[in-house]
């Protein structure tokens, strides 16, 4: 053999090795699966935005989104069971398993208001809850997060449960169709299905909890929304993993922190931003108007009186019937460390 073919030989195998190692260290990222409570609404934009950047690779981890579907498990149960890790949820939920006797655990908090508004159908004249009297009103689902913020908004507004009637209206089409066809006055819900009832002229606007603004009206406070929620004992295990998830959102709320709108569109999956529901200049509409809902400026802290706003409103709604620590159902341990170590 001349010295020539040893050395391409030689050459060719460290390249393969070479190759080979690139592959084995992309496979040995820690695995994580996180299920999210509706991938494709704006109010559950971070996730897939994370991801859509390559935040989750970068800082660490193989990151396993999936979405709940309509009439399925939610994505807090299916943390909660442990067919997932984490759930991308609102952070109530955590308060909700503290009654149960789980321990759940918000990593980081991504949104300062719940992205929702509450839609009137046209002609309704419905200004406020008050109007409502006497009336359906559609929610997500009844004993959802959605549900407990209308009973909210009406106990506010002096009215009780037997004043009006609730409806599992869902999302979408079928929270149009309740309010094209009369089956509710009125239902709460997110973009894009708030951009698609405006569009046909089925509905309009009446109460806005989709901005920091609107929460402090309607609710009385900051309402921490969409988190990571962990399992206590899947946390103590991982807290690798934990902190390179939280690193990844951290460094994708400053990205959006620079960048606009019409940036995060151009990033997201394309049948996310346009589809039957909404064109893409519609969708960059949308989050521009609601932009105010994601937690930039606190870059994933938890907003000082956000949990007691949301234990009040669950206290409201007779979900609570014990004593909750809430120092427990949170911490900002992991997000101050990212945003040090970034130097945010």
């Amino acid at each position: 053999m001349s010295k020539k073919t040893l050395v391409a030989i030689t050459t060719a195998l460290a390249a393969t090795c070479s190759l080979a190692g690139v592959a084995i260290a992309a496979d040995a990222l820690p695995k994580v699966t996180l299920m999210v409570g509706g991938i494709d609404k704006q109010i559950y934009l971070e996730y897939q935005l994370a991801q859509s950047l390559g935040m989750f690779k970068k800082y660490g981890v193989d990151m396993q989104l999936s979405t709940e579907q309509a009439g399925g498990v939610g994505a807090e149960d299916a943390m909660i069971s442990g067919q997932v890790d984490m759930a991308g949820a609102w952070y109530v939920h955590t308060i909700d398993f503290q009654q149960k006797g789980k321990d759940v655990i918000n990593l980081i908090q991504l949104a300062v208001a719940p992205g929702e508004r509450i839609m009137c159908a046209t002609g309704s004249n419905v200004k406020t809850p008050a109007d409502w009297k006497g009336k359906s009103v559609g929610v997500t689902d009844i004993g959802s997060g959605t549900d407990d913020l209308v009973s909210y908004v009406s106990t506010r507004a002096g009215l009780t449960s037997k004043d009006y009637t609730k409806i599992a209206a869902g999302q979408g089409q079928t929270m149009i169709a309740a309010l094209k066809y009369n089956k509710a006055v009125c239902g709460i819900t997110s973009q894009p299905t708030v951009n698609a009832i405006t569009k046909l002229k089925v509905g309009y606007s009446a109460i806005d909890l989709s901005t920091g603004e609107g929460t402090q009206k309607w609710l009385g406070g900051d309402y921490p929304a969409a988190g990571v929620l962990v399992r206590g004992e899947w946390l103590k295990d991982h807290q690798k993993e934990a902190q390179a998830v939280v690193n990844a959102l951290v460094a994708t709320l400053a990205w959006m922190k620079s960048h606009t709108a019409a940036d995060v569109a151009d990033v997201m999956p394309k049948d996310f931003v346009s589809n039957q529901l909404v064109s893409k200049d519609e969708y960059i509409a949308a989050l521009k108007a609601d932009w105010g809902q994601f937690n930039l400026e606190g870059l994933g802290k938890m907003p000082a009186n956000g949990p007691q706003t949301v234990f009040d409103i669950q206290k409201a709604a007779g979900k609570v019937t014990g004593t909750v620590d809430l120092s427990k159902t949170y911490t900002d341990q992991y997000v101050d460390a990212a945003i040090k170590a970034e130097g945010l």
